[in-house]
């Protein structure tokens, strides 16, 4: 299998033969938190109790640690007040303690009393989390008119409320999601078919259905069932797959292909002075691991802080690494790092977070960034370029890595680089809007982000932390570990940290003092013999072969938001996913297989799934807006239409009955079982040639965005999923701004990005023209 992805979500293509990888997990506590040991935060005593606490609080969930004492005493007194709660059992735990002899008979009360109430106790806290499941898997919520909810919901709601207990921490919720269901396959089979039915020529359309009907009465049943076998003793019958056959068992380059990137705010710049930004960044990073080893962060709540999503995918954000295989990679996540690697000019350096046993504070680790900026040694041969092998193809990068990275220095400096808290660069050129140009500065800043000079940024780590020249920042990440959402959600609170808890000092420097008594940053010693150095050359080529292939746009639409298209009585999202299609059919005078990203985080462990925005409605409009014979109520009329059809198909995918995971999965277990399927085969070669994905906002509370609405996100992007294709990440910040990025390839002759994001903005404005609304919108 062969990787076809981007950022906001992993869209996929299969080729050959499935292959398998394994990701470590850290064990589980009862509660089903992953957990870290001490010794990060302090001199780890306190982090510990910390940690044990919570570790204890979410291993009880719902209930609570003290609910065992207000259940042990109720049953103690109902036993001194000569009452039997436990109808004979209590009398039997008696009797087996009267056997070992070595109790008074008070104490077997007391302790029969208390056994029995631990056992009450615990069975409670079991039956509270499978009601909370069962209430968990109900979804028709999502499926009523919106802003008005049925009066059987509103119950629904009360009794989620009421078994979800108080204050839940990260991994509260994870025993108590449902599991993914697993689909019909006659139903998938009819919504795959109704999906291509506008984009293929009749002849091709009937053929199709042939093959789809053959399938869904005699193969299908049989992969189907393997499948649900697997659902059932799997968490996730999605995920594990999606994990090792998408991402990990891909050979091509994780750069452009498969890692995403994030921006910085788009017109705030908090200081100039790269090491300041750093410091407070870095820290503000290293509060939020914080908050994630002590499960201190809300779960993410949906439908009224009501419903909960999983947060499984927080579990391998830091210490983590992708390591190259020849045949599969693997994800390597170290319980503990107390350090991080920062490139800069071709050199590696590690750089201590702790001194005295505590974190480094801001303007610590300012310093600590500053002593690398001034450091003038020369990198040694080979280490400028080195990270190159993260950028090219696996293959050669393993066997690189198995021949010259298994011992001495080479091994003990890629280790430091691999179980590193992440990855900083401090880089040498200076990117971010700029208004005087705003067009060229935005693109360069996407493509900095997106590829860099292609050994600037280590693409193998969680997530590389890029700070430029003039103090702005970005970040690369890779995404096998999770998906966008998680790494924004990251982000967001990064952003609102530097800027309005830490702040800065009038000169632009971090607030606080040196430390001269902290130790210099430690260059990270190479020993790269010429065979190798020939390998990272060569790897280098390959990237930036890819690299300058990439045509991006990334630019602010300004002309109206979220505010305006809520006044249309419409979905903010199927209006823009209505105007892609439109700006597709401008740029393109055609329709196409279109992606975009849902979530399937309602369910334990879940990732993504894929909606089908290009649909018969929608190109039933895109047409209409086309046809100057058309009239604005006709055009209203199918508009509404398409807009609700994309609506119920994205809750169709957020709740398991989407199509492509489905049809994904039983492609596996098909290779499995070594038998061929002419449907599945034609399905998972069918390319997206428009593939998209919006980046959500998920911690409006940080701050008002209303007193400071200049501190508007920019929002992510990654590259094109096909070679004739565009990907494009949307962001709708606030109520009057939309930012976009938009990927192809120069090489592709029927592909301009700049030209469809000229299509783009032409689209919105026709659209928001047409519900009698005026724009402002430069075409």
């Amino acid at each position: 299998m062969e990787l076809d992805r981007s950022g906001g979500s992993c869209r996929w293509r299969l080729r050959g033969q499935c292959g398998h990888s394994a990701a470590g997990r850290c064990s589980r506590l009862p509660g089903g938190c992953r957990r870290r040991p001490a010794g990060l935060w302090g001199t780890g005593a306190a982090h510990t109790c910390v940690c044990l606490q919570n570790g204890v609080i979410t291993g009880v969930y719902p209930a609570s640690p003290s609910s065992w004492l207000i259940v042990v005493v109720g049953v103690m007194s109902t036993m001194y007040a000569k009452v039997d709660p436990s109808l004979g059992i209590i009398a039997k735990i008696n009797r087996t303690l009267d056997r070992t002899g070595c109790m008074s008979s008070q104490m077997k009360h007391v302790a029969s009393g208390i056994i029995f109430g631990t056992g009450l106790w615990v069975a409670l806290i079991v039956t509270m989390r499978y009601s909370l499941k069962v209430l968990l898997s109900y979804h028709g919520w999502m499926f009523a008119e919106h802003g008005k909810l049925s009066r059987a919901t509103k119950v629904w709601m009360c009794m989620v409320k009421i078994f979800s207990g108080r204050k839940p921490m990260l991994y509260s919720f994870q025993t108590s999601l449902p599991r993914l269901p697993v689909p019909a396959v006659k139903d998938t089979v009819n919504r795959y078919l109704e999906s291509v039915k506008p984009l293929m020529k009749e002849g091709d359309f009937k053929r199709m259905t042939a093959l789809a009907e053959d399938f869904a009465v005699n193969l299908g049943p049989k992969l189907q069932w393997y499948l649900k076998l697997k659902s059932w003793w799997a968490t996730n019958y999605v995920s594990d797959w999606w994990e090792k056959y998408i991402y990990l068992r891909g050979r091509g380059p994780l750069m452009v292909n498969s890692n995403y990137y994030a921006m910085d705010l788009l017109y705030v710049l908090p200081t100039h002075i790269q090491a300041a930004r750093a410091g407070n960044t870095i820290h503000a990073i290293l509060l939020y691991r914080r908050q994630v080893d002590r499960e201190e962060i809300k779960p993410i709540l949906l439908l009224g802080s009501t419903v909960p999503l999983c947060s499984a995918q927080w579990e391998r954000m830091f210490n983590t690494s992708r390591i190259p295989g020849e045949e599969t990679d693997t994800i390597q996540h170290v319980r503990d790092s107390k350090h991080i690697v920062v490139f800069h000019k071709g050199r590696y350096f590690k750089v201590w977070l702790y001194h005295d046993g505590r974190l480094l504070r801001p303007r610590e680790i300012e310093q600590q960034m500053q002593r690398i900026l001034d450091d003038p040694s020369e990198p040694q041969a080979g280490e400028a370029k080195l990270a190159a092998l993260t950028a090219g193809e696996r293959v050669p990068w393993a066997r690189c890595r198995q021949a010259y990275f298994g011992r001495g220095k080479n091994k003990q400096s890629l280790d430091a680089v691999e179980k590193a808290a992440f990855f900083v660069t401090l880089d040498e050129t200076e990117q971010g809007y700029k208004e005087e140009d705003p067009v060229t500065s935005m693109d360069s800043y996407a493509k900095s982000l997106l590829h860099g000079r292609c050994f600037d940024r280590w693409f193998d780590k969680s997530f590389t932390f890029i700070i430029f020249k003039n103090g702005k920042m970005g970040l690369n990440a890779e995404h096998s570990w999770a998906d966008a959402p998680i790494i924004g959600h990251l982000w967001e609170y990064v952003m609102a940290t530097d800027s309005f808890q830490l702040g800065y000092l009038e000169d632009g420097h971090c607030k606080g003092d040196t430390n001269p008594n902290i130790p210099y940053p430690t260059r990270l010693q190479w020993d790269l013999p010429e065979e190798c150095q020939e390998v990272i050359e060569t790897s280098l080529t390959s990237a930036n072969r890819l690299a300058d292939d990439i045509d991006f746009h990334s630019f602010p639409f300004t002309a109206f938001g979220k505010a305006l298209i809520k006044k249309c009585r419409t979905s903010p999202d199927a209006f823009v996913q209505l105007a892609l299609q439109l700006a597709h059919y401008k740029d393109m005078g055609k329709f196409c297989l279109t992606y975009e990203a849902s979530m399937t985080r309602l369910y334990r462990e879940g990732r993504t799934e894929t909606v089908r925005s290009c649909t018969a409605e929608s190109c039933d409009f895109v047409l209409a807006m086309e046809d100057p014979t058309q009239t604005v109520e006709q055009r209203l009329r199918l508009f509404k239409i398409a807009s609700e059809k994309h609506q119920h198909l994205y809750r169709l995918a957020m709740t398991g009955s989407g199509i492509d995971r489905h049809l994904f999965c039983l492609y596996v277990v098909s290779k499995y079982l070594a038998v061929e399927s002419p449907f599945l085969k034609e399905v998972l070669s069918e390319p997206w040639r428009l593939s998209t994905s919006q980046t959500p906002q998920q911690q409006v509370e940080l701050f008002h965005l209303d007193k400071n609405p200049e501190y508007v996100s920019s929002g992510g992007g990654f590259g094109p999923v096909a070679d004739d294709g565009y990907g494009v990440s949307y962001v709708l910040v606030g109520d009057n701004l939309i930012n976009f990025h938009v990927s192809s390839k120069f090489s592709c002759p029927e592909t301009d990005s700049h030209r469809f994001g000229k299509h783009l903005r032409e689209a919105l404005t026709d659209m928001i023209t047409l519900f009698g609304f005026k724009s402002n919108s430069k075409k």
